[in-house]
């Protein structure tokens, strides 16, 4: 692919954070870097993982694939790669693309001269899968508590530690985190439907300018938050979202191990009802 004009200004050298000039190279239009390397040979190396734990299963079916976790009897421990040291493996290959995807952004933000605010973004993302498979096991002693690598598998297992806590929409960070998802989807489908109309007025019309933009929403809610700021507004929100399911899980188990429901006994016991 041609390098398009505006890429000469930005395909500049520096800003990299190991391996100097040595790494910084690109592949057509995208840059490398170390953490490029270490991203692929980490994904590649899992994937081959991935296909080698199916094809030691019953079945090549892609929704019945499963690559599970060890047995609680091993508890943090290294288990052989057949019963659970494949998921261990392929654990470590997945936090590790992450974290380099991650650091390679880095790269590319340090080159643009811009904020960390898609690293760091990105970042929640993968705290989130990490508190899945590597802090609630190590604060429940196995990682048997993490979930399998499959389709089927990995929905039976949301479901069961679901009913494990009878109901898991009483857990308070779960219902945090289900009200910033849904806020999400309402400010993002505000904003997205706002730019599609002024940017497709009615013919005979020309397209409309940030002005009527701000405009509308004050006539509809009596406050704009400006183009700037529902964007600075959707990456906390969805960023919040995140972060709250993370919580959600981790307490869960470690910190509170009665169904959800019972969480909410304070509420009856408050002195307004007597």
């Amino acid at each position: 692919m041609a390098m398009l004009s505006f890429e000469r200004k930005y395909r500049v050298r520096g800003g990299t954070l190991i391996g100097g000039d040595l790494f910084d190279f690109w592949v057509g239009p995208f840059y490398v870097g170390f953490f490029g390397v270490t991203t692929f040979l980490f994904s590649v190396l899992g994937t081959a993982l991935i296909l080698y734990g199916a094809a030691l299963g019953p079945t090549w079916n892609v929704w019945q694939i499963s690559i599970a976790p060890p047995d609680l009897s091993y508890g943090l421990g290294f288990a052989p790669m057949k019963e659970g040291g494949l998921w261990q493996v392929i654990t470590i290959c997945a936090i590790g693309s992450f974290i380099s995807w991650a650091l390679r952004e880095v790269e590319i933000c340090r080159k643009l001269g811009i904020g960390y605010h898609v690293p760091f973004a990105f970042g929640v993302a993968i705290f989130a899968y990490i508190s899945l498979v590597v802090i609630r096991p190590v604060l429940l002693g196995a990682w048997g508590h993490g979930f399998p690598y499959g389709i089927f598998s990995h929905l039976d297992w949301v479901s069961n530690v679901g009913y494990q806590y009878l109901h898991f929409h009483y857990n308070p960070a779960h219902m945090i985190a289900v009200t910033f998802f849904f806020t999400t989807t309402l400010a993002l489908a505000l904003h997205g439907s706002l730019i599609l109309s002024a940017a497709n007025p009615r013919k005979g019309e020309v397209v409309k300018t940030p002005e009527h933009e701000n405009t509308f929403f004050r006539d509809t809610i009596g406050y704009s938050i400006g183009p700037l700021g529902i964007h600075r507004l959707g990456l906390f929100l969805a960023l919040s979202a995140g972060f709250w399911s993370a919580v959600c899980i981790i307490i869960s188990g470690p910190f509170w191990t009665r169904g959800w429901p019972e969480w909410w006994s304070w509420w009856l016991d408050l002195p307004i009802w007597s």
